[in-house]
């Protein structure tokens, strides 16, 4: 890179973040700037993640030396710090669970600045825009969780500091995550962040999409994919339609939609293997965009929007994707929620306590009565970036209603002829060893997941408000339990709750902070996060049982 002595103390490409839209090209400049000449001080090269104490803090004084080097070398042709390196910098004194290392990058950041170059700085102050931070800190008790994901990976990204607030289910989450990103598989590790960037764009979360962009070029991905789906090969852009369906409506799989993508005669032919694979990724992918949404998550210190080189000015204040609403919180007072909580917490005895018995008749008619109860959750939102929307096939195919009023309905899936624990398991296990233990332990942890509290009451069974939860929301997707009553749905389930789920395991792209704010008002945000585990767990397992269903169908 040229370089002059005005130019060796300046950040090379220190404007401001670019707006969401040019999103695509900005990747492909971050690429470039990681392999041109410079200081390249990463936490990967560096081996500031090692488990090792002494190496770790010898990589951290070769961090400072080649940092100061740069800093110090005025003479034409020295190396210079690149954004990329100062965004890592940024990113390890916004997040890292090491002090040392925290306090490193923030005091190398300053010394940058004093030295007159332009350093980034982070346009929000915690990983989410309707948890406050300091809040967050209070409920994350276990920091060696985070600790353990910086040393596993090299950073802890706001996905994981929010399921932090629940270590033992990240724990088993990012197992899963890794094995399926990372391990020996059917599909080459490029081929597998693309496919997350695909599944992803189509319900608009760039945070995933950027995430997975940065990993699919760290494992050597060509770049031009990622400004369309035109530049991928046939063989990928064929997971489409299985995809928008995947991610919307999954009821409408088929077995042939796996025979067009795995017969002999199929052009780029998928394995079983390979599809299986792929299924898992793209509903791993939409699970995580309701969680994203459903958690008001930031953007990455190191992600475009989450940073600026522009000095706080009332014209830059950190401004939410979320806003307007991102700070009407639909608090009540102390007393009015105290009462929502006792009434609640009523309802709970009161049905673990009922002695009767429904007709298999009335049983089915409840189900009914909530898979139709109309609960609206659209609401006007900016359109997604133009780079998105190349990465979409029919970007105007979303969720609809299982049973539209007026339209025939498909048949309900019934959990006794098809469930995962029966069915499911075993063919996921026997197609892609040892993911389908992994999934079903993360299934059951969320399931079993609980503290025995609810808001300010300790010593309390969550047990029939996390099953209402989690059959509530297979009921929106068509599966029927035959021996729950859905009559606790209704029960238990307030109207603004029924709207949060229902937006965020449908349209999560709609939730706004106010959607957040008004369900359980007097609850903590652990509690809120738990309950955005519980339904993207029953999202994911709910598109993964019609999927397996229809290749269970095509190996008959």
């Amino acid at each position: 890179m040229p370089s002059s002595p005005v130019a060796s103390r300046t950040c090379p490409a220190n404007e401001d973040n670019a707006p969401a839209r040019a999103f695509g090209s900005a990747m492909s400049r971050r690429h470039r700037y990681e392999s041109e000449s410079d200081v390249g001080p990463t936490v990967k090269s560096l081996a500031l993640c090692s488990r090792d104490e002494a190496e770790r803090a010898a990589s951290l004084e070769e961090l400072s030396r080649r940092v100061l080097a740069c800093l110090g070398a005025g003479r034409p042709g020295s190396m210079q710090l690149s954004k990329p390196t100062l965004l890592h910098l940024l990113l390890l004194s916004r997040s890292c669970p090491l002090e040392e290392v925290r306090e490193r990058a923030t005091e190398l950041l300053r010394t940058a600045q004093e030295q007159g170059v332009e350093v980034p700085r982070a346009l929000s102050s915690g990983p989410s825009v309707f948890i406050p931070a300091k809040e967050m800190l209070k409920e994350v008790a276990d920091q060696d969780v985070l600790t353990e994901s910086f040393l596993s990976t090299g950073r802890v990204d706001h996905i994981t500091m929010v399921m932090a607030m629940h270590p033992a289910y990240l724990s088993c989450f990012l197992r899963t995550q890794h094995a399926l990103l990372e391990m020996d598989g059917p599909l080459p590790h490029d081929w597998r962040h693309y496919i997350a960037v695909m599944a992803a764009a189509r319900h608009h979360c760039s945070y995933l999409v950027q995430q997975h962009s940065a990993g699919f070029l760290d494992a050597g991905g060509e770049e031009s994919w990622l400004s369309g789906l035109q530049h991928a090969p046939t063989k990928l852009r064929s997971l489409q339609t299985l995809n928008k369906l995947l991610a919307h409506r999954p009821w409408l799989i088929t077995q042939q939609h796996i025979q067009e993508l795995v017969c002999p005669g199929a052009e780029s032919r998928w394995s079983l293997a390979e599809l299986i694979h792929a299924v898992i990724l793209m509903a791993h992918a939409h699970s995580l965009c309701s969680f994203g949404w459903g958690c008001g998550l930031n953007p990455e210190p190191d992600h475009i929007g989450g940073y600026t080189f522009q000095l706080p000015s009332p014209s830059h204040l950190p401004r939410s994707p979320h806003s307007p609403l991102a700070h009407e919180d639909g608090r009540q007072e102390l007393g009015e929620g105290a009462m929502e909580v006792e009434v609640l917490m009523q309802k709970m005895v009161e049905l673990q306590q009922q002695e009767e018995e429904c007709t298999q008749e009335e049983m089915v008619t409840r189900f009914e009565r909530e898979r139709s109860e109309s609960i609206p959750t659209t609401v006007v939102r900016e359109a997604p970036p133009d780079l998105l929307l190349r990465l979409v096939e029919d970007p105007e195919f979303r969720y609809e209603d299982f049973a539209p009023k007026g339209e025939q309905s498909p048949p309900t899936m019934r959990a006794q002829d098809y469930s995962w624990e029966d069915h499911g398991f075993s063919l996921v296990n026997r197609l892609l060893p040892d993911m389908g233990q992994l999934l079903d332990e993360k299934f059951q942890v969320v399931s079993n997941l609980t503290y025995h509290r609810m808001a300010m009451h300790e010593g309390v069974d969550t047990h029939t408000l996390r099953k209402a939860l989690w059959n509530y929301i297979h009921c929106l997707y068509g599966i029927r339990y035959d021996d729950y009553d859905y009559g606790s749905v209704n029960v238990l389930l307030e109207r603004s709750l029924k709207v949060f789920v229902k937006t965020m395991a449908c349209h999560p792209e709609q939730t706004t902070a106010r959607v957040y704010h008004a369900f359980w008002r007097h609850f903590r945000h652990s509690e809120k996060v738990h309950a955005n585990l519980i339904v993207m767990e029953a999202r994911l397992q709910a598109a993964l049982l019609y999927t397996l269903r229809a290749i269970t169908h095509y190996m008959r």
